[in-house]
């Protein structure tokens, strides 16, 4: 799979994006994918869960499928005593356990040659010296040639530790002109406004802001990246997608799992931190943003913070927001338990199910609610986004006829079953007119014959391309948060009332039904 050259361990082709250029490849040719240049991965906190489950087999599924050259090292740090070969074992393992691409031997072992693992812990300044020395051999050695990637899948307070150890051993800073660093922050990006400016600007004192990327791994799904092709590349839909047509919108991250180990993790952060800060902003923009004049990552980035700086909260916020903790209840056919027989504290006010209601004060969406909700231990594991449109100013038609007709929708769903969906009214097969919904399906497993990649392969990928258009920058963190905050603050203030109490399995409390009752409309049931 790949194109007709492959990248040596030298920098000959080699772009300062850190890209490999094919010198056979048509550059016109948007066919064959863009393969890293020579680079080393360095990952904190390897020995966690993302790193078992998602990276250390994202890296190995990139390598797979060609998309890294022979010149690439991973590197892990932690506190735990191996050597490079327990270590390269250890990766193996998950690998084989999560890969999505199958085990190849003889793949592992050229991908193998390049593991290095640096004992120690995060305040050990010997151990970040030993991790310069491992770099500087494997430029020299393996032909990583400088490029250095730094994924931070710790804790956030365990950033400034990190970060000056990264500044006083001076791998933070390039050491010639033709060649990178970069660092990888994986969420919460704060807890509030403040905390966010903060990190920003403890990371910005460290790297430059083009140099940080921050993993909001929803952005890299392949069916958020087709929310840009269904709209600008096609005709259909673009007329239809403002308030003339679109009654309003409703984007939602149901789980059906509960907290589980996770319970002392998540008191204190809750759903709308966790979910709506990050992921469903995020897709908010996508969704309502203006056509960008290109898709490079400026242009990108520029339409979204347009998106976020125009989005307010409907007030009042007592009726357009809503929050809960679940309780007992049956999910599918098993009983499950509700959070304080989890071990979670039983006077926290944290939620586990959020919904907030935004506008988008545009000449485009104005009028247009914007419905945002996420939760556990909900109806069923779903995200989707579901743009539900106007009624028919008028319906030829008496009551009897229409009585199972419903608002049109578009619905993108982003997991587990990918695609879109459109539902619109059809006449039922009988002598009669009698009209009723029908929906015409597009799944992704059915459309195509590859499995699409993991989100993130293709966001790790970017990160070694120096590609940043599916990372949020500074900016669209702190508008997140400044739409956030004002909810949580209310909330703060209403904690004697504190969360609602729904039974897990159902789709979340009364109060975020009322939410959308008080104006006509009603929650999705996916």
């Amino acid at each position: 799979m790949g194109p007709a050259a492959t990248p040596g361990a030298g920098t000959s082709g080699a772009g300062r994006s850190g890209a490999w250029t094919n010198p056979l490849r048509d550059p016109n040719d948007r066919r064959l994918p863009r393969i890293a240049g020579p680079s080393a991965l360095v990952i904190f906190g390897v020995t966690g869960d993302l790193s078992r489950r998602k990276l250390m087999p994202a890296v190995y599924d990139l390598a797979h499928r060609g998309l890294l050259p022979p010149s690439f090292a991973l590197v892990g740090f932690a506190r735990r005593e191996w050597s490079d070969q327990e270590f390269a074992e250890t990766v193996k393992d998950a690998v084989k356990e999560h890969s999505r691409t199958g085990f190849s031997e003889e793949q592992w072992e050229r991908l193998a040659e390049g593991i290095r693992f640096v004992e120690g812990s995060f305040d050990d300044d010997a151990a970040f010296d030993e991790l310069k020395q491992t770099l500087t051999e494997l430029d020299a050695k393996h032909g990583t040639d400088g490029n250095h990637a730094f994924y931070l899948a710790i804790p956030p307070n365990a950033f400034p530790t990190v970060l000056s150890q990264l500044k006083r051993t001076g791998m933070a800073v390039s050491g010639a002109a033709d060649t990178w660093q970069r660092v990888v922050i994986e969420k919460p990006f704060g807890h509030d406004l403040d905390s966010a400016i903060e990190l920003n600007e403890l990371v910005n004192s460290v790297f430059p802001e083009e140099s940080v990327f921050r993993i909001d791994h929803y952005l890299g799904k392949e069916t958020v990246q087709n929310i840009l092709a269904l709209r600008f590349a096609n005709q259909l839909f673009e007329p239809l997608w403002n308030s003339n047509s679109i009654d309003h919108v409703q984007i939602t991250m149901a789980e059906d799992i509960g907290l589980g180990g996770r319970a002392g993790y998540y008191d204190g952060i809750g759903a709308a931190r966790d979910v709506i800060q990050n992921h469903l902003l995020q897709l908010l923009a996508l969704i309502a943003m203006e056509e960008p004049i290109s898709f490079s990552p400026r242009e990108l980035q520029a339409e979204k913070i347009k998106v976020l700086s125009s989005t307010r909260n409907i007030l009042p916020l007592e009726e357009n927001s809503a929050r809960g903790q679940y309780g007992p209840g049956w999910q599918g056919s098993e009983h499950v338990s509700g959070l304080v027989e989890e071990g979670f504290p039983p006077d926290s006010t944290t939620e586990t199910f959020a919904a907030i209601a935004l506008e988008v004060d545009t000449r485009r969406w104005a009028g247009v609610p914007f419905y945002l909700r996420t939760g556990k231990r909900l109806g069923r594991r779903v995200t989707e986004i579901a743009l539900v449109f106007k009624r028919a100013p008028h319906l030829p038609f008496d009551d009897s006829m229409t009585a199972e007709l419903g608002q049109n929708a578009m619905v993108i769903r982003i997991q587990p079953d990918e695609g879109v969906t459109l539902r619109f009214g059809s006449k039922v097969p009988s002598t009669g007119m009698e009209v009723r919904d029908v929906n015409m399906d597009f799944s992704y497993g059915e459309a195509f014959n590859v499995s699409s990649p993991e989100a993130y392969e293709r966001l790790l990928l970017d990160v070694l391309l120096g590609e940043p258009s599916l990372f949020p920058v500074n900016e669209e963190v702190e508008l997140s948060w400044q739409i956030l905050d004002p909810v949580l603050d209310a909330w703060a203030r209403a904690d004697d009332a504190g969360p609602e109490i729904y039974e897990a399995g159902t789709w979340g409390p009364e109060s975020a039904d009322a939410m959308l009752e008080r104006t006509g409309r009603a929650w999705r049931r996916p």
